[in-house]
């Protein structure tokens, strides 16, 4: 198998897990957190970009999967959106 097919499954691996990720948030965390490590895990592995979507999802200090208002905050101050998480209090700021 050619290392571009090797990256475009993990890819596409990374997306599902993601995908899983957000629809079990509600129901079992843990489990949520478990497919976000995992795509974390395979995008070292294979050395892939993850998608910027889903990069903003974890947790940069805890590595947990976070959903704007249920275990983060998200709010808008001086041209920068500022992402806190309720789980450990790591604030993002992200540049508009």
């Amino acid at each position: 198998m050619s290392q571009k097919n090797i990256k475009k499954i993990a890819s596409e691996r990374i997306e599902i897990l993601m995908r899983k990720a957000d629809e079990t948030f509600k129901i079992d965390r843990k489990r949520a957190d478990r497919y976000a490590n995992l795509a974390r895990k395979i995008q070292m592995r294979y050395k892939v970009r993850f998608p910027r979507k889903w990069k903003r999802r974890i947790c940069k200090k805890c590595k947990k999967f976070i959903t704007p208002g249920d275990n983060c905050r998200v709010r808008i101050h001086k041209k920068m959106i500022v992402i806190t998480c309720l789980e450990c209090n790591n604030v993002t700021r992200i540049g508009i």
